[in-house]
Order: structure tokens, then C-alpha cells, then sequence
């Protein structure tokens, strides 16, 4: 016999739920860069790695592209703006990005999403922002700025700026394109497919960008180092494939149908965090006090913004799904 619980409780059970999805996204995103630095470091360019994580993730979903293929007919233009911007684009603009700037500056100006996205709620949906989700989003980019010590490498490079102004345009892409129909109940486009979809659409684009038939497909086969440590190739792209972008592109997304784009990008700037501390751990790279002190901002901004109380006289406060975003989405991942 089901047990009939308030609207109050679904709502907190909901939130609960999302906060879990989009700290195993975090951590799963995170562990992406530990993964492919040896691999890089072993003869692989940074764009081939991009291409073997995408390519190798769509063709884990393509069963699910298959099932869903009615997307492709219901929501074409959704399925194109993820590949584009929630795939490819974020990849693209990031690794150009890296190569004329510093990595901190980069990964410090696409965490600027937090802000965009709020922008983006505020002005162009002309949605109410809760003070407790600002505060969340200044806590949360100014505790990134220690954590990538973006003191340490700045230089201006007009072109570098821009493309990581162009990753973090995508990534609030990724976490608006994540969010729509989530309200829509039965009609709601299911996540999955969307996913699966966009990493086809994603890998077809980087297949022109990273011309992979030009890869060393021999280092797949041999071991590359971390921290010393002699570590099967393939066992890596594996990581990097299953848990750095299936897992974590299924748990992200059904984080913000659970959440709300707003709440769980600030989630997400952990990811930051935790990539800092997965190289400090397995790849020997150290963290300084300010790099610490950094991080834990990071924590307390996202908590705040995840706990921000509603707006009043709202009918939906942008730092929190409610039990009808939470009931949607139980129905939509059903």
C-alpha cells in the first residue's frame, strides 16, 4: 500500500534526492581530469581524449537513442542545442581556451555560469532571485578563484578570454537545455534520451574538430602514469567514458529536472573542488592554504544557495524545485 506523504515532505524528499544526483555529477565531472591528464601526458592530444570520451559515451547510450528515436521527430531543436552546447560546445571552447591561457583562469571564467545563470533567470525569464542563491553564486566563484590561485598565471589574452567566456555561455546551455520540459509532466522529453542524443549530436561535431583518424590509437594499448603508478590506457578511457561523462551527464541532468538549473550549477562549482583534490590525492599535485580556504567557501556557497528559503509570493523561487518540479520529474525518470 503506497504511503501518502505531504506535499511539504515530497518537496524535501525531492530536493534531497536532486542534492545527491548533483553531488555524484559533481564528483563524477571532477574525476574526469585525473583520468586524462595521464593519458594526455602519455603522447594523446587534449581534443582526441575529448573526442574518445564523447564518441565512447554516445555509443554506450545509442541503445537509448534508439528507444527514444520519437525526440527526434518531438523535439529536434532540444536535442541539437544540447549536442551543441551542452557537449561539443563546452569541450571546445574550454580546450581552446587552455591553449592561450592559463588552465585556472579558464576553469575560473566558465564558473562564472552560476552568474549567468541567474542573469538569465532574473532578466530573460523575468523570474524572482532569492538573496540566499546571489549570496550562493558570490561565495561560490569567489571560492574558485582561490581554489585555481588565478593570481598565480593571469595574463591577459583578449581571444583566450573569450573562449572561456564561450564555455561558460555553454555550460549555462547545458544547465537551461537540462531543465526544460521538467514542468511538463507525461510531456515532458525524457532525460535520457535527450542525452543520448546529444552525445551523438556532440561526437559527430567534435569528429570534424579533432580529425581523430590523425590519433595515436597506440597508446590505447600501452600504460600511462599516475603518480608513478603504471596504469592500463584503456582502464583510464573507460573512467573517463562510463563515469566521467555517462554517469555524470544522467545524474547532472536529472539533478536540475529535481532541483532547478539555479541551484544545482552552484552544486556544480564543486566540481572544481573536487577535481583540485582528486590531483592532489592521485596525481601528487598539492594544494596551498588558499586553495583549502577556497574550497571550503566553495561549500558554504553552495549550501547556501541550496537551502535558500522561497521567495514570497512567488509561484516558483528560482533556488528551489518544489514538490511539483519533484513530482514531474519522478514521473519523466519513471
Amino acid at each position: 500500500m503506497p504511503v501518502h506523504t505531504s506535499n511539504g515532505s515530497q518537496g524535501g524528499q525531492g530536493r534531497g534526492v536532486g542534492l545527491g544526483l548533483a553531488l555524484v555529477s559533481a564528483l563524477a565531472f571532477g574525476g574526469s581530469g585525473v583520468a586524462a591528464k595521464p593519458l594526455i601526458q602519455a603522447g594523446l592530444d587534449p581534443l582526441h581524449v575529448v573526442w574518445l570520451r564523447v564518441a565512447g559515451a554516445a555509443l554506450v547510450m545509442l541503445p537509448l537513442a534508439v528507444r527514444h528515436r520519437a525526440l527526434l521527430r518531438r523535439r529536434p531543436a532540444l536535442l541539437v542545442g544540447f549536442g551543441l552546447l551542452a557537449v561539443a560546445g563546452v569541450q571546445a571552447f574550454y580546450f581552446a581556451a587552455i591553449s592561450r591561457i592559463p588552465v585556472g583562469v579558464a576553469l575560473l571564467i566558465e564558473y562564472l555560469s552560476p552568474a549567468l545563470v541567474l542573469g538569465w533567470v532574473r532578466f530573460v525569464q523575468r523570474r524572482p532571485v532569492t538573496r540566499a542563491a546571489a549570496i550562493g553564486v558570490v561565495l561560490a566563484v569567489g571560492g574558485l578563484a582561490c581554489v585555481v590561485e588565478v593570481w598565480s598565471g593571469l595574463s591577459f589574452d583578449a581571444l583566450g578570454l573569450l573562449l572561456a567566456l564561450g564555455a561558460a555561455g555553454c555550460q549555462v546551455g547545458y544547465f537551461v537545455l537540462s531543465d526544460q520540459g521538467g514542468d511538463a509532466g507525461e510531456e515532458a522529453p525524457d532525460p535520457l534520451g535527450v542525452i543520448a542524443y546529444g552525445l551523438l549530436i556532440g561526437a559527430a561535431v567534435l569528429t570534424v574538430v579533432s580529425r581523430p583518424w590523425t590519433m595515436d590509437w597506440q597508446v590505447l594499448t600501452d600504460h600511462a602514469h599516475m603518480n608513478g603508478i603504471a596504469v592500463p590506457a584503456v582502464l583510464l578511457l573507460c573512467w573517463i567514458v562510463l563515469v566521467a561523462t555517462v554517469l555524470a551527464y544522467v545524474t547532472g541532468v536529472l539533478s536540475v529536472r529535481r532541483l532547478s538549473p539555479q541551484v544545482a550549477v552552484v552544486v556544480a562549482c564543486l566540481e572544481a573542488v573536487i577535481a583540485t583534490v582528486l590531483a592532489w590525492v592521485l596525481l601528487g599535485e598539492h594544494l596551498s592554504l588558499p586553495q583549502i580556504i577556497g574550497g571550503a567557501v566553495v561549500l558554504v556557497g553552495a549550501f547556501i544557495a541550496q537551502s535558500s528559503a522561497p521567495v514570497k509570493n512567488s509561484p516558483e523561487p528560482v533556488a528551489s524545485g518544489g514538490p511539483e518540479r519533484e513530482l514531474s520529474a519522478r514521473r519523466t525518470a519513471a
